[in-house]
């Protein structure tokens, strides 16, 4: 199985690596429902929230983080890769939010208008990563949160891609709380199991 982009890829990496998986995506991992919607419950959104999935590739998390949102609440997809918000659109999932085509790196919102963030799988692709974590706190009002998910834990994802697991991955604990603090977060909770990894972190006040 060809590797995910490394540590520090290029948005045009990103976009080689995801367009031509973008068609059989959701197909590929049919059964990640119930771990996207118990991830989105421990984020702990409110009616009337606005929240972002950043990196929301073919928008799998938005139906649920509609629904916990309420109508009057705002939800906003974002991705780098035009064929994956292409997937999304044909699965109708533009019904459940506002999807635009734009890198974390540089958001199209202003500072603190959200109540929190949900990215699945974003880490590992991030091209800066305590940059573009800063760049998420940014957008996110102080005390909001931030969910770091992937349906499956850190061991299983490496032998899925066919490599070692190793102490500097990011998403390591001892990795993961200094750079989420360098970036104004506060990691509240870490689960890394088969069955799905989960970091949870609040914004910084001040």
């Amino acid at each position: 199985m060809p590797h995910e982009p490394s540590r520090g890829s290029s948005a045009a990496a990103v976009r080689d690596f995801f367009t031509p998986r973008a068609a059989e995506w959701d197909r590929r991992f049919p059964d990640d429902g119930p771990a996207y919607a118990a991830a989105v419950a421990d984020l702990g959104l409110r009616p009337g929230d606005a929240v972002l999935d950043a990196g929301c590739g073919t928008g799998r998390a938005l139906p649920t983080l509609r629904a916990a949102v309420g109508p009057e609440g705002t939800v906003l997809g974002v991705d780098l890769t035009p064929a994956m918000l292409d997937a999304a659109l044909r699965e109708g999932r533009d019904g459940f939010a506002g999807l635009a085509l734009a890198d974390v790196a540089r958001l199209p919102l202003r500072d603190g208008c959200l109540d929190a963030v949900f990215a699945a799988g974003l880490i590992s692709h991030l091209s800066d990563p305590r940059e573009n974590l800063r760049e998420l706190a940014r957008v996110v009002r102080p005390g909001g949160r931030l969910a770091l998910f992937h349906p499956v834990g850190r061991a299983a994802l490496a032998a899925r891609h066919g490599r070692a697991l190793t102490p500097d991955d990011l998403r390591a604990e001892p990795q993961l709380r200094p750079l989420l603090a360098d970036a104004g977060w506060r990691l509240d909770s870490y689960t890394d199991e088969d069955t799905r990894f989960l970091a949870l972190a609040g914004r910084e006040v001040g």
